[in-house]
C-alpha cells in the first residue's frame, strides 16, 4: 500500500515557472503603458522592482500589510525610484495581473509527472498565496486545471501559508488525512516549513539547486544516506532537483 493518497501542491515556482513568467509579464506591460520609454531600461527597473516587490511579499505573508498595500506599493516605491510619480498604481497592477495570466512557461516535466500521478490515483490540489484575480486562469491558460480538485488560495482563505490554518482548511475540505497527505513546494519558509509544523510530510522542490534551503539542511542532503530527512519528529522531508523527480517518491 502507499503511503500518500492527496498531494498538495504550490503553483507559483513550483509548477508554474513565476520567475520567469512575472518578468516577462511585466515587461510587456510596461511596454503597452509606454513606460519603459519613460524610465530609460528595463533591465535597470526590474532588479529594483524585484526586490520591493519580494519585501512586501514577505511583510504580506506575516500580516504586516494589506493585499492593497502590497499592489500598490510594490509599482508606487518603484517606479518613483525613477521619477515617474502620480500614475494610476492600481490599474497598473490590473494590466500587469492580465498579462500574467497568459503567461505559460511551465518547469521541464511538469505536464508529464502530473499525467503520471493523475493516473496513478492520486487525488491533487493546490495551495497558493497568490491572489484570486489570476491563479485560476494560469491554470486554465497552462493546461494545468484537469490535474487538480480543488484549488485553496491564501485571499479566499483569510491566511497564508506557511500558517497551519491554510494547511488544515485545505485538509478538512478535502477530507485527507495528515498521514496520507504531503504538500510539494519551492519555498524552504512557506510550504515545507508550513507543513512541517502542521504535521504532514513535505517534498522540496529545488530547481537544481537555484531554490535556496538552510546550510545545516545543504549540508544534511548530502550527507544523508535516505530517500528522506527526519528533520522534525513524525515527519518526513523529501528533495528533488526536478519535477520528474516526484515520480521516484510518488
Amino acid at each position: 500500500m502507499r503511503k500518500y493518497e492527496y498531494l498538495f501542491f504550490d503553483l507559483d515556482n513550483t509548477l508554474w515557472d513565476f520567475s520567469a513568467n512575472s518578468r516577462e509579464a511585466l515587461k510587456e506591460m510596461l511596454e503597452k503603458l509606454d513606460i519603459i520609454s519613460q524610465i530609460g531600461s528595463f533591465d535597470d527597473y526590474f532588479p529594483i522592482y524585484e526586490k520591493i516587490n519580494e519585501s512586501l511579499w514577505k511583510d504580506y505573508r506575516e500580516k504586516k500589510i494589506t493585499k492593497n498595500s502590497l499592489i500598490v506599493e510594490r509599482f508606487s516605491r518603484s517606479l518613483e525610484a525613477f521619477k515617474l510619480p502620480n500614475q494610476d498604481w492600481e490599474g497598473i497592477n490590473r494590466l500587469y495581473l492580465e498579462c500574467m495570466a497568459l503567461q505559460t512557461r511551465l518547469f521541464p516535466g511538469t505536464l508529464e509527472t502530473l499525467g503520471y500521478l493523475k493516473a496513478k490515483g492520486y487525488q491533487m490540489h493546490i495551495i497558493t498565496n497568490g491572489f484570486r484575480e489570476v491563479q485560476h486562469a494560469k491554470l486554465k491558460n497552462c493546461g494545468l486545471s484537469d490535474f487538480f480538485g480543488k484549488v485553496f488560495i491564501s485571499e479566499d482563505i483569510h491566511t497564508t501559508k506557511p500558517h497551519r490554518e491554510i494547511f488544515e482548511y485545505a485538509l478538512k475540505s478535502t477530507n485527507a488525512s495528515k498521514k496520507k497527505s504531503i504538500m510539494i513546494g519551492d519555498s524552504w519558509e512557506t510550504d515545507v516549513e508550513g507543513a512541517m509544523s502542521f504535521g504532514i510530510d513535505q517534498i522540496m522542490f529545488l530547481n537544481n539547486g537555484l531554490n535556496m534551503v538552510p546550510e545545516l539542511i545543504k549540508m544534511n542532503i548530502l550527507s544523508a544516506n535516505s530517500t528522506f530527512l527526519e528533520l522534525k519528529r513524525n515527519t518526513r522531508t523529501y528533495f528533488v532537483d526536478e519535477i520528474v523527480g516526484l515520480k521516484v517518491i510518488l
